[in-house]
């Protein structure tokens, strides 16, 4: 499955389309290698990105974490290594978590080390992760429909739902955390029998909830929540939605295919990894 997973990856990479204007960008930097996430470190004033550096579900050791100012400049090009393929990141307790195929990496912030590993028993293919009020850290899981719990370091399966349809994003809003799904029947090339939606997941009761108006539009990638606004990209076409509450998934952006885990300030701007051009943009939301 691991390679079915790498040589699919590698395969999408190679598509080429003509570049198209993007509405609000600030700026782009470049030079990554797979960039497959950017983090906001708002209390570092800096961004965080995932570079996978390889073959996604190999463990290789060339992955490894970038810094990036939050103007668009170079922090610190390889930042944290010692990594096999980076994806999706959380920040918690002054700890940065990143998934890491079957296991999850913690690295201190205010050093930049690489401190400890944490294998998730039975996981097949991490992907995001976020961090909730109470500093509780969640990894999606998305070739198992599962979203893992991580709590003092400690790893539960947390949920585990054919409705997650391949979860990909993940973001903690509030009470409950928002999914976006890639979708149901995934297919060698990466397709699937019915494109993903977005749905929430309880934080107490661990019920999972299909989002009103947002089922089954795309394959979606990262996610996140700006006021009641929800932002999802969808990897295969590199389309940026903004989805409000019941209503219709709306184009906010298009870029070539490979937008995947995005990042936000919290307010109006929000930061787009370009897996297969290797760099990162920033996005004014209006």
């Amino acid at each position: 499955m691991k390679t079915l997973i790498a040589s699919t990856f590698l395969a999408i990479a190679g598509i080429a389309t003509a570049p198209v204007a993007q509405a609000g960008e600030i700026w782009r930097a470049g030079g990554f290698e797979q960039p497959e996430s950017a983090l906001v470190d708002t209390a570092g004033k800096r961004i965080v990105v995932s570079n996978i550096a390889g073959n996604p579900g190999k463990a290789d050791g060339n992955g490894y974490l970038s810094l990036l100012s939050m103007d668009g400049k170079v922090i610190s090009r390889h930042w944290v290594g010692g990594m096999d393929a980076p994806k999706g990141m959380a920040i918690a307790g002054g700890k940065l978590y990143a998934s890491d195929i079957t296991k999850v990496r913690v690295v201190d912030l205010a050093s930049g080390k690489l401190v400890s590993t944490i294998d998730v028993p039975g996981a097949v293919f991490l992907n995001d992760m976020t961090a909730d009020a109470s500093g509780k850290v969640y990894v999606t899981d998305m070739l198992a429909d599962t979203v893992y719990r991580i709590e003092g370091d400690k790893p539960e399966l947390f949920v585990k739902d054919a409705l997650l349809a391949s979860p990909n994003g993940i973001f903690a809003d509030g009470d409950r955390l928002i999914v976006a799904s890639w979708g149901k029947g995934i297919k060698p090339d990466f397709s699937t029998a019915k494109p993903g939606g977005l749905l929430a997941v309880d934080l107490a009761g661990r019920k999972v909830t299909p989002l009103p108006g947002a089922q089954e539009f795309a394959n979606l990638d990262g996610v996140v929540a700006i006021g009641d606004d929800i932002y999802a990209t969808a990897y295969m076409t590199g389309t940026l939605y903004r989805c409000k509450a019941g209503g219709k998934p709306e184009v906010v952006a298009t870029f070539k295919p490979g937008s995947a885990d995005i990042g936000t300030d919290g307010n109006s701007t929000i930061f787009v990894p370009l897996m297969n051009e290797g760099a990162v943009a920033a996005l004014r939301i209006d």
